[in-house]
């Protein structure tokens, strides 16, 4: 079966799709394949700001309701400003005219207690050169002011002449009117008041809930503002990372470039005896406990593993993976086969190697992975493309 191509030559294209492709890369990209450096503190950034992008998105929705609900409101407080303006306008006229009417009625009095005086000394002046004995005490009776003395006074003026009668009615009839005017325009005065008072109670009210919505556009904006501010500073540190995974990628590019250029070692050569004895061991072990430090027989760590498997060779490897792979010689990826180890380095260097495993043919290993886990077999890619191969 044909060597598939390992996915560390596919980041050479991933490295120049995110040079030529940054911004969508920001939004849109799929998480970054393990082997770049900062391949995770960029998909950390990416995060970040999405994040802080719906955050954003969220606050100016509901920045852009709240300042909608502020502009209804305000309409409301408007008018009910001017609701309370016309209600106080209205009692001001009310006003007048009560008190225009009260001093109407106080005239229209005067000139009722006037026609009764003129009555009463007409009255008098008749007694005087002999008129009827009726009229006599006239003058008292009427500056009397109860329903009795009026009555006899009313029957005394009847002896009056017509003009005196006259001037007497008309005068009562006015002071009448001029007190109900009076009543019916301090009653309006009464009734506009209450008006102006709910009026102005709305007014209130109205003024209060815009105040409230002012605060929360307020509130909502300093929100946002400080939101885009994280955003801008999560977008330069997403970008920074980028350009630097970007640059892995390419020296990582650059590196396989020199790799393939450089002349091809030759390994030794494999018998198929020593092949036999080191992958049947390693078979023998499967489910085995991984033991931290451990080199047999009843668990094994990863760099225990392939030493004992590789003592029935008659090869003695240290257990250390770094140095398992200083002592072996190093093969392309195309010089693999079964019994061949393959490491795996967090910083692409010999000396950041940190894990070893026997490879099997056709692409897979038998490992001891970590902690809580037993010797297994597993796909060579499940790490990662390897770093380093080497035959002992």
């Amino acid at each position: 079966m044909k060597p598939r191509r390992p996915a560390r030559h596919r980041a050479v294209i991933l490295a120049a799709a995110v040079v030529l492709s940054l911004p969508a890369l920001l939004a849109t990209a799929p998480p970054a394949p393990p082997q770049g450096p900062g391949a995770p503190a960029l998909q950390s950034a990416q995060d970040a700001a999405a994040a802080l992008q719906a955050q954003v998105a969220a606050v100016a929705a509901q920045l852009q309701s709240a300042q909608a609900a502020e502009a209804t409101v305000n309409v409301q407080v408007e008018s009910a400003v001017e609701a309370y303006n016309g209600a106080v306008a209205a009692r001001a006229k009310t006003a007048a005219a009560a008190a225009a009417a009260a001093a109407i009625a106080v005239r229209a009095d005067a000139a009722r207690t006037a026609a009764w005086g003129k009555v009463g000394a007409l009255a008098a002046q008749e007694y005087r050169d002999g008129g009827p004995p009726q009229l006599a005490g006239l003058a008292g009776l009427i500056a009397a002011r109860n329903p009795v003395a009026a009555s006899l006074a009313e029957q005394a003026a009847s002896g009056a002449s017509d003009q005196a009668r006259n001037a007497l009615n008309q005068a009562s009839a006015t002071a009448s009117r001029a007190v109900l005017a009076s009543v019916a325009a301090q009653q309006a005065d009464a009734r506009a008041a209450a008006a102006a008072a709910k009026v102005e109670a709305a007014q209130k009210q109205a003024q209060t809930e815009l105040s409230d919505q002012q605060a929360q556009v307020t509130s909502l904006d300093a929100q946002q503002t400080a939101l885009l501010s994280q955003l801008s500073d999560a977008q330069r540190t997403a970008l920074q990372l980028t350009q630097e995974h970007a640059a892995a990628l390419a020296a990582e590019a650059a590196r396989l470039t020199a790799l393939a250029a450089a002349p091809t070692p030759t390994p030794p050569p494999l018998s198929v005896l020593s092949t036999d004895s080191v992958l049947a061991f390693a078979r023998a072990q499967l489910g085995t406990p991984y033991v931290w430090g451990g080199a047999g027989p009843t668990g094994y760590d990863c760099s225990g593993l392939t030493m004992r498997a590789w003592q029935r060779a008659g090869v003695a490897l240290p257990h250390y993976a770094a140095d398992q792979y200083a002592q072996s010689h190093p093969l392309t990826y195309r010089q693999l086969r079964p019994g061949d180890l393959v490491f795996w380095s967090h910083d692409g260097q010999p000396d950041g190697i940190y894990h070893v495993a026997l490879y099997t043919g056709a692409d897979t290993i038998i490992e001891a992975p970590r902690t809580g886990t037993v010797v297994k077999t597993a796909s060579l890619w499940i790490m990662g493309t390897p770093n380093f191969y080497a035959r002992p």
